[in-house]
């Protein structure tokens, strides 16, 4: 079990430097996907022609089936390029659920130390694809029909970076803001967890009952990869169902939303897409439990 899900009265130092080198750890990781996407939205905001453009927008039907295999990848990066490059305008919103449903942090690397649960690993990962890509591409083609669409943010408007020249420099700029964010927030939930006993745990995620995944799915919106550890390592002791821990991982975007909610100023957007997480992830975490997966 994660170290930071028990309390050592006895070295209380131990958590607190376990806490420090996790939230750490998480930002440093988050950083180079972090100056990509803002590289990338720098240019083509002051570099690129119309043309290049148009042509992600032709191919943004394609979003979600690029952006799940992506998310599968074991880390937590893409999830934060993902909400940035949506809240510019250059995904769809089927293309950032695909990414933060397939999002996988810590849970590889655990089920692969896991000896006994190496054959777990590809259904966690066909599942989470499965799930990523279909509802991607439902939530492209619904808002389609009912004619949603994203209203870009330029992301310079209120730090002066359109006076800069090149692109190096507010992609440097920008990155360094976010991973302080990032930062903050990991050190503050990273923090809360040193208090959560294993027991407490076990109790609020009520093993064995229909509405786990629904519990587990809210527990995973937390945003930070601690939880998803917590919860594969639940899986592999037996207290979590199969169809629970892929709610959990599922709504475990690592940080991606709290990047959105710091990026993204359309506060209703979030909630929408917080809420469209949640729901995909419990129900469908829901069905596979009642059919005995």
């Amino acid at each position: 079990m994660n170290d930071l899900l028990f309390i050592h009265i006895e070295n209380p130092w131990h958590d607190i430097l376990h806490a420090l080198f996790h939230a750490l750890k998480d930002t440093l990781i988050a950083i180079p996907f972090l100056f990509i996407a803002y590289l990338l939205m720098e240019f083509i905001e002051h570099k690129a022609s119309s043309k290049m453009e148009s042509s992600l927008k032709k191919y943004s039907r394609l979003g979600p089936f690029i952006g799940a295999p992506l998310g599968c990848i074991p880390q937590c990066g893409f999830s934060a390029t993902a909400s940035n490059l949506y809240t510019a305008g250059m995904i769809t919103e089927g293309t950032l659920l695909a990414v933060f449903l397939a999002t996988s942090d810590e849970a590889i690397p655990i089920l692969l130390s896991s000896p006994d649960m190496h054959s777990s690993i590809w259904k966690f990962i066909l599942c989470k694809l499965i799930i990523a890509i279909f509802a991607g591409v439902a939530i492209d083609f619904s808002y389609k029909l009912i004619k949603i669409k994203k209203t870009p943010i330029e992301m310079c408007e209120d730090c002066g970076c359109e006076e800069e020249s090149g692109i190096f420099k507010p992609a440097i700029k920008h990155t360094a803001k976010i991973a302080l964010f990032i930062l903050i927030v990991n050190l503050i939930l990273e923090a809360v967890l040193i208090f959560v006993p294993s027991e407490t745990l076990n109790n609020i995620l009520l093993s064995g009952s229909y509405s786990q995944p629904f519990i587990t799915a809210l527990l995973g919106l937390i945003p930070n990869c601690a939880i998803s550890v917590a919860i594969t390592e639940l899986y592999v002791a037996g207290s979590l169902s199969f169809g629970s821990a892929i709610a959990g991982l599922c709504s475990g975007a690592g940080v991606g939303l709290a990047v959105l909610f710091k990026t993204n100023k359309c506060l209703k957007e979030n909630i929408r897409i917080t809420v469209i997480l949640y729901l995909i992830s419990a129900l469908f975490g829901f069905f596979l439990m009642l059919a005995g997966i």
